[in-house]
């Protein structure tokens, strides 16, 4: 399996990434739990979160692939805002977006390991779970209220 991302080519990291060893962390749903929302005495405040991380090798793609990999990215989010045209960079000046795409540099990750991680106060009692379950509804965070609805 593979990713593919780019960066900013001034970024400090952008000339040592080819070849590298690479760790690739995405967050998903998070939030603060305040202890007063478990209905239980003597505890603490905490962070629930879901993450994933990807390690592998990077490996720099060619600037002639800068473009496809901007497109793919954006054709993926556009469809999302549906009914509205979708954007490409075919609706940019020509040339324009080749200039533009001088600013980053893209790069794949071959996947060689994995690691899921969820804390979802999987070490309470259902009704203190059902307790942050209301609190983050209240205050709209559905994302991760419906994970630890899930446990």
């Amino acid at each position: 399996e593979q990713i593919a991302f780019h960066l900013a080519r001034a970024n400090p990291m952008t000339p040592h990434l080819d070849g590298a060893r690479a760790l690739f962390v995405a967050q998903g749903a998070d939030a603060y739990v305040s202890p007063d929302w478990y209905g239980l005495p003597d505890q603490v405040p905490t962070w629930n979160y879901v993450a994933v991380e990807l390690t592998g090798t990077a490996r720099r793609l060619d600037d002639d692939a800068l473009l496809p990999l901007i497109d793919a990215l954006s054709t993926e989010h556009e469809a999302r805002l549906s009914p509205k045209p979708v954007w490409t960079s075919a609706k940019m000046t020509p040339g324009l977006a080749q200039r533009m795409t001088g600013a980053i540099a893209g790069f794949t990750l071959d996947i060689t390991g994995w690691r899921g991680t969820r804390k979802l106060n999987q070490n309470k009692n259902d009704a203190a779970r059902q307790g942050v379950v209301d609190a983050l509804t209240a205050l709209g965070n559905t994302a991760m209220a419906g994970e630890v609805a899930a446990q």
